[in-house]
């Protein structure tokens, strides 16, 4: 247990069971010195691993260099950074888009949010997204996430947010009156919901629906960007082209960033003074994406995904109490037989396996895209350890 003061924070989380010092790789020290493997990544952010030292070297030269001149003018870095991402979201040639810089994932929807009733027009302000889904904390973001429970204590929340459920195309169609929405926002696989997957066709069937309404598909890649699932952007497993993509997480490799890329024709609905943020683009954190996306092109990252994340998914399908596995690349959930997540999880801490359990009955699996073999089959071992230890499989305890 931690001995540091955390009396002068907010209590917006639970006390943490760990408090950790040092980073390497998939691995982590705590205060204590005891050895962890890290198969959370910060929630699917640290997708090189703990302390990169090219990204590691990159901040501290740029530290040096020039951290922040405020938007008001220009910088080196961030262009560069907006052209890498314009490349990759069109699979390796110039998708003909264009990129705002926030901080993190829930500012890339604000400004997606934004621009799609900047876009649309006064009337047409409606965005619609999923029951289940999750785009962020903010007041907007938090109403667009298909959360109910989470509503609550909020209210009133800004107007202008339906929601439909997942993976339904006949619930989207009769949700998009052309008369009032905008956008439709959507995750290619529900993250914090469990890392639910939808059917094959449902991206493609509502970029379908968007076109024939003329309205705006907005693809929320927070979680699933940049190499996780096995491709650089989860919509690429399909053959969608969406008209805005937001991204964060593993954009800086820890380092707080975000974007909102937007087809040009959609993103000149911005004009100066529409949007702003102050840090957004500036030089410190575009050094530590540019050095990011430098390595995890140079590495393959989505190859790299798909390669180990099958080791870990035909691993996990061997554990006890494992009913079966849901995701793609390195965005994995073990879907247990028993609602025991939250006790596998505290035990799998206990010796020495940092995951998460998004729902009573599923575990989620996040590890670094530069994850070894060895680390791998350590991870499942440790794993199912702790399974073994709930009783997953509904056998004793032990």
């Amino acid at each position: 247990m931690s001995t540091v003061d955390r009396s002068a924070l907010m209590h917006t989380y639970a006390d943490p069971p760990v408090t950790f010092v040092r980073g390497r790789g998939s691995e982590l020290w705590d205060v204590e010195g005891r050895r962890y493997l890290d198969f959370l990544g910060g929630l699917a952010v640290t997708s090189l691993g703990h302390a990169h030292p090219e990204v590691a070297d990159a901040v501290a030269e740029q530290a040096h260099t020039l951290v922040h001149v405020s938007n008001l003018f220009g910088n080196v870095v961030a262009p560069e950074v907006a052209l890498t991402l314009d490349r990759l979201i069109g699979g390796g040639q110039p998708a003909g888009g264009q990129v705002f810089f926030a901080n993190s994932g829930a500012e890339a929807n604000e400004c997606a949010i934004k621009l799609a009733r900047r876009w649309a027009g006064p009337g047409r302000h409606v965005v619609v997204s999923a029951l289940d889904s999750f785009h962020g904390r903010t007041l907007a973001t938090l109403h667009a996430t298909g959360q109910t429970a989470k509503h609550a204590p909020f209210a009133p929340l800004p107007e202008g947010f339906e929601h439909v459920p997942y993976d339904d195309l006949g619930a989207l169609d009769a949700a998009l009156d052309p008369t009032r929405v905008a956008a439709v926002l959507l995750e290619p696989m529900q993250g914090e919901a469990g890392v639910i997957e939808p059917s094959s066709d449902y991206l493609g069937g509502v970029q379908q629906l968007c076109r024939q309404r003329g309205v705006l598909l907005m693809v929320d890649e927070v979680q699933t960007g940049l190499g996780r699932t096995g491709r650089w952007f989860g919509f690429q497993h399909g053959l969608v082209q969406p008209d805005v993509v937001t991204m964060a997480k593993a954009l800086g490799n820890g380092m707080p960033i975000g974007a909102c890329w937007a087809r040009a024709e959609v993103a000149a609905a911005f004009g100066p003074g529409d949007h702003a943020t102050t840090f957004g683009g500036q030089p410190l954190a575009a050094a530590a994406a540019r050095a990011t996306l430098a390595v995890l092109q140079a590495e393959d990252a989505p190859e790299r995904a798909r390669r180990a994340g099958e080791r870990l998914r035909k691993g996990l399908s061997t554990l006890p109490g494992v009913a079966g596995v849901r995701g793609k690349g390195l965005l994995l959930a073990a879907a247990l037989q028993r609602p025991v997540a939250a006790a596998a999880v505290g035990a799998a801490l206990a010796r020495g396996l940092v995951v998460n359990a998004p729902r009573p009955d599923t575990i989620r699996l996040a590890p670094s895209l530069l994850v070894s073999d060895e680390h791998v089959d350590e991870a499942l071992a440790l794993l199912g350890e702790a399974l073994r230890a709930v009783g997953a499989d509904g056998g004793a305890l032990r």
